[in-house]
C-alpha cells in the first residue's frame, strides 16, 4: 500500500498556472465528475474566486492506473504571492515531492527562486515543468535553457505542458509517479501524524489536516495533540476528493484529515503531532520554524457591539491561517479593537475581506506599519509595532528598522525605470543577474534579476503595485528579511476638529514627513465628508503643527426669503447661525469613513 502512495506539491510564482494544472489533473483521474467541474475547483475561499488568486493550500486524493497498478496521488495545492510563502513551506513538509512550474512566456521568476530553495532545503525530489506552451508568447526552448543553467535540471527531465487545454499533462502524472518516491518506512508502529493545517467546523469542531508520517489512525482509539496536550477521540475520518469522504483508518503515508470535536485551542494547530494517548513516550516531529508577521495593523468594529463577534471570528481564523498574531487595544477614536500581524499586505487585505465576508463583521482597519526596534538611554531594548508606542525623541537612544533584501525578475527593457523607482524608494543596489539571453531573431527580450537593500517601511505601502506598473506588468518579486539598521524617524499626528485621532498617526522617515503631512492632510480633506461646522484638520509631529486644512461646514442660506428692508435683519439671522455653528463645533463628533484611514496608500510620492 505503502509503495503505492505518492505525495507532492505544486509549487511556482503567482499566476503561472498551478490552479489550472491541478484541474487538469482532477479531470484525468475522474476525481472530479465532469458536471462538476468548474475552474479552481481547489480554491474554496470567496476571496481567492474572486481574485483568481490561491490564498490557501489545499489537499485533495487523486487514483490513476499505471502498470495494472492504482496509485494514491495526494496532491497539495499551494499559493504563489510572496505574503503566503509560509502556506507553501508548511504543505511542502508533508511531500516527497514537488512539481515546478515556470511559465512559458515570462520564465523564471523571483518567486521560483525562492521556492525551489526552500524545496531542496527539504531534500524533495523536484519534477520541472514549463507550462502555456500554447500560448502566442511562448518560448520554451529558451525558458527550458535558463532552467538547466539555474537549476542544474537534465532538458530530458522537463515536461512540456499546456495546462489550459490539457497537453502533456497526462505524461506529467506518470512522470510524477515514476519520480517522486513513496513515503518512507518508519520503524516503529506509533503514531505520529503531522497537523499541516487546520479549520473549524461548527458541527464537527476542529477539523486537522494530517500526514501520516508513522503508525495507524484509527477512529476507534485516543489520541493526544502533543504539544497543545489536548486530547480527543476522533468524530471523523477521512480524506479530499476535493470534498471530504469519510474512512475507517489513515494509514503510514496518506493524508488527510480527523475531525476532532474539539471547540477552541490557544496556540498555532499546524507543526503539531498527533500521538496515541496510550503511547506517552512518541517522539514528537520537529514541525515547523515559526512565521514572523512584518506589517502591522489594527482592526476596530464598525459597532462597539461587534467586538466579541470581532474577537471569536479572529480565534476561528487563526486556526485556518496560524501566521496571524493579534492583540487587544483601545482607541479614544475608535474604541475597542485588535492591533494585528500580518506577513505582508496583500495577506492583510485577504484576511480584512475574510472577517467581513466569511464572519460578517463591518470592519475600520488602519493604515499598515512595521516593527521598530527602540533601544532608551539606559540600554533597555524593546520592540514597538504601532505610532502609539513610539517614545518621545528625547528618551530614545537609537532606533532600528526592519531591512530586506528585494528580488526582481523583469526583462530587460525596463532596467532603466526600475532602478529609479528603487533609487526613489531609499534601495541600495546590490547586483544584476541574467537569468535568460536576448534572441533578437525571435524579438524576446533577456530576463534580468535585480538584486536591492531596503527598508521593509518603503516596501509595504504600494511597492508592489508600482513594480507591476513601471514593468507593464512583467516584472514579479520576492524579498527576505535581513535583520535592522538604523533608522531617523518620527511620529506624524494627525488632529481632526482639534483631537488626535491616533489610529490615522504615522511613523516616517524625518527627512520625507513633512511632504508626506501635507499630502495626508490634503487627501483626508477629499474623503471626510462635509459637516455642520467647520472642521480643521492638522498634521503635527512632536506637537508642531507642521500643515492645515479646512472642511469648510454645510450651510443653509437663512437669508433666503429675506427680500429687501434692513441688512441688519439679514445680519442677524447670519449671526444665529453663525453661533449655532459654534455651539455645534463644541458638542459635535466627526465621523471618519473607512477610506481615511487607508488614505496613506493612495499619497503619491
Amino acid at each position: 500500500m505503502r509503495n503505492l502512495i505518492r505525495n507532492f506539491s505544486i509549487i511556482a510564482h503567482i499566476d503561472h498556472g498551478k490552479s489550472t494544472l491541478a484541474d487538469r489533473m482532477l479531470e484525468i483521474t475522474n476525481t472530479v465528475d465532469s458536471r462538476n467541474m468548474r475552474a479552481q475547483v481547489l480554491d474554496r475561499l470567496d476571496v481567492e474566486r474572486e481574485k483568481g488568486i490561491t490564498v490557501k493550500a489545499q489537499a485533495v486524493r487523486m487514483t490513476y492506473s499505471l502498470n495494472n497498478k492504482s496509485y494514491e496521488l495526494n496532491l497539495i495545492d499551494t499559493p504563489g504571492h510572496v505574503d503566503f510563502s509560509y502556506e507553501v513551506s508548511r504543505a511542502l513538509a508533508a511531500c516527497e515531492g514537488a512539481i515546478i512550474i515556470v511559465d512559458a512566456t515570462q520564465g523564471i521568476q523571483a518567486q521560483t527562486l525562492s521556492t525551489i530553495n526552500k524545496a531542496k532545503e527539504l531534500g524533495l525530489k523536484l519534477v520541472p515543468v514549463i507550462n502555456k506552451i500554447d500560448a502566442p508568447a511562448a518560448h520554451p526552448e529558451i525558458v527550458s535553457k535558463s532552467m538547466q543553467d539555474a537549476f542544474d535540471f537534465i532538458e530530458d527531465d522537463i515536461f512540456y505542458v499546456s495546462a489550459k487545454n490539457g497537453d502533456g499533462v497526462d505524461e506529467l502524472i506518470k512522470g510524477v509517479i515514476e519520480r517522486i518516491p513513496a513515503p518512507s518506512m518508519v520503524n516503529n508502529n506509533k503514531l505520529q501524524g503531522l497537523v499541516f493545517d487546520a479549520f473549524y467546523d461548527q458541527f464537527k469542531g476542529i477539523i486537522l489536516y494530517v500526514r501520516i508520517i508513522a503508525g495507524q489512525l484509527t477512529d476507534k482509539e485516543k489520541y493526544v495533540l502533543y504539544a497543545h496536550n489536548a486530547s480527543f477521540e476522533p468524530i471523523e475520518i477521512g480524506h479530499f476528493s476535493p470534498e471530504m469522504v469519510k474512512q475507517k483508518t489513515l494509514e503510514t503515508g496518506q493524508v488527510g484529515y480527523v475531525a476532532t470535536g474539539l471547540k477552541a485551542l490557544e496556540g498555532s494547530l499546524p507543526g503539531d503531532t498527533i500521538v496515541n494517548a496510550n503511547d506517552k513516550d512518541t517522539i514528537p516531529l520537529e514541525g515547523y520554524k515559526a512565521s514572523s508577521p512584518v506589517v502591522f495593523a489594527s482592526f476596530f468594529p464598525n459597532d462597539a457591539n461587534m467586538y466579541e463577534k470581532l474577537k471569536d471570528s479572529l480565534e476561528k481564523l487563526h486556526m485556518n491561517d496560524s501566521s496571524i498574531i493579534w492583540e487587544p487595544i483601545t482607541s479614544k477614536a475608535l474604541g475597542f479593537g485588535f492591533h494585528c500581524g500580518f506577513l505582508g499586505l496583500l495577506h492583510m487585505e485577504i484576511i480584512q475581506q475574510r472577517l467581513e465576508k466569511e464572519f460578517e463583521v463591518d470592519l475600520i482597519a488602519t493604515a499598515p506599519g512595521v516593527q521598530y526596534n527602540i533601544t532608551d538611554h539606559q540600554g533597555k531594548s524593546f520592540y514597538i509595532d504601532s505610532p502609539s508606542k513610539l517614545p518621545a525623541k528625547s528618551d530614545m537612544r537609537t532606533v532600528k528598522e526592519p531591512w530586506i533584501e528585494l528580488s526582481i525578475s523583469l526583462p530587460e527593457n525596463y532596467l532603466g525605470s526600475m532602478m529609479k523607482l528603487m533609487e526613489e524608494h531609499s534601495a541600495e543596489y546590490g547586483s544584476m543577474t541574467y537569468l535568460t539571453p536576448k534572441d533578437i531573431e525571435k524579438n524576446i527580450e533577456a530576463n534580468v534579476l535585480l538584486v536591492y537593500n531596503m527598508p521593509l517601511s518603503e516596501m509595504i505601502v504600494d511597492l508592489y503595485d508600482k513594480i507591476k506598473s513601471y514593468s507593464q506588468g512583467f516584472a514579479s518579486m520576492n524579498y527576505e528579511d535581513i535583520g535592522y539598521k538604523e533608522a531617523n524617524i518620527v511620529r506624524l499626528d494627525i488632529l481632526v476638529n482639534k483631537e488626535i485621532i491616533d489610529a490615522l498617526s504615522l511613523i516616517l522617515p524625518a527627512n520625507r514627513a513633512i511632504d508626506k503631512g501635507k499630502k495626508y492632510v490634503a487627501k483626508l480633506k477629499e474623503l471626510i465628508p462635509r459637516q455642520l461646522f467647520d472642521v480643521p484638520i492638522q498634521a503635527a509631529i512632536g506637537g508642531k503643527v507642521i500643515s492645515r486644512e479646512t472642511i469648510k461646514a454645510l450651510r443653509k442660506n437663512v437669508t433666503a426669503k429675506c427680500y429687501g428692508g434692513d441688512f441688519t435683519r439679514k445680519k442677524k439671522l447670519l449671526e444665529a447661525q453663525k453661533a449655532g455653528k459654534k455651539r455645534m463645533k463644541t458638542l459635535g463628533s466627526v465621523d471618519i469613513p473607512q477610506e481615511a484611514f487607508m488614505a496613506v496608500l493612495k499619497i503619491k510620492d
